[in-house]
């Protein structure tokens, strides 16, 4: 199924879909999870926009490349450009709609990837590695320091955090990637996972949450 940015109420967002920006390593827990150290600084990575793929009508994950795991994250869209050093209030007007959704991860090649201090996109990047659902408009939330994300597969709560546990907070997070490279209309800010990060196998049901605003079932084929 071909993706394209939409609100929750079915309404197609005129947006192009853009790169992924991702940032790694962003609660404590799940760097610690995963035996890695805690970065000083925010740590990012990119995913083109064609391996962005809708939650409804379930999705696919690669079965020949090792295990897949499954990293539940608030994500965020951009309706405006930002590029150099953009104000807190500048990000925020930029902020178009948030929405769960699963940044996938070949967990054995960026192991593999890892050990040789090589980059992670074969293990970040593929076909279907993000999921994403549909948005709620930008000014759902009053506080972005507490937005509820929350992951249950197969009737089991797997992932349960909030970006009050973010160590780079959403607005400061935006601001240091416009400060890197420039963003646009369209791209999306996956930001970073609570710990309880796990496989996915073929046939599992998945419920994304915002919790009290948004909630979506889908299936792995």
């Amino acid at each position: 199924m071909s993706y394209q940015h939409q609100y929750i109420d079915g309404t197609r967002i005129h947006f192009p879909v853009g790169k992924v920006v991702c940032i790694g390593r962003n609660y404590a827990e799940h760097a610690k999870e995963l035996d890695n150290p805690v970065p000083t600084e925010p740590l990012l990575f990119i995913k083109p926009g064609s391996c962005v793929v809708p939650l409804e009508g379930g999705f696919k994950i690669p079965t020949d490349r090792g295990s897949v795991h499954y990293e539940a994250e608030i994500a965020v869209l951009l309706g405006k450009p930002l590029s150099t050093r953009p104000s807190a209030e500048e990000v925020v007007d930029a902020i178009s709609g948030f929405a769960p959704a699963l940044d996938l991860t070949l967990r054995d090649v960026q192991s593999k990837l890892k050990d040789k201090g090589l980059p992670w996109e074969i293990a970040k990047s593929f076909d279907g590695a993000a999921v994403i659902a549909p948005f709620v408009s930008g000014d759902t939330y009053q506080d972005l320091a507490d937005i509820p994300v929350r992951l249950t597969i197969n009737g089991e709560l797997r992932q349960d955090g909030n970006s009050r546990l973010m160590l780079n907070p959403i607005v400061p997070m935006i601001q240091y990637m416009a400060a890197c490279f420039s963003l646009q209309a369209g791209d999306v800010i996956l930001t970073g996972t609570p710990a309880g990060v796990g496989p996915l196998q073929a046939g599992d049901e998945v419920v994304l949450e915002l919790p009290g605003v948004s909630r979506f079932e889908g299936q792995v084929l």
